[in-house]
């Protein structure tokens, strides 16, 4: 695998998707900063993550 990139970033919103999985979402509020990457990624429920936790979404190519 090749690793892409790495976001570190505080969870700023997770949505109740439905009865299965939630959604973690980063965004940058402005949209201002073109260097800016944010996220919306789907997970299963049961993750115990909150809005304010710390994340690190990785992106690998197989």
């Amino acid at each position: 695998m090749k690793k892409l990139l790495d976001i570190d970033s505080d969870v700023e919103f997770v949505a109740d998707i439905n009865d299965h999985k939630d959604c973690l979402m980063s965004q940058d509020p402005t949209q201002e900063n073109p260097g800016a990457l944010w996220f919306n990624i789907d997970i299963p429920k049961g993750h115990g993550i909150k809005a304010g936790d710390r994340v690190r979404v990785t992106v690998e190519k197989l």
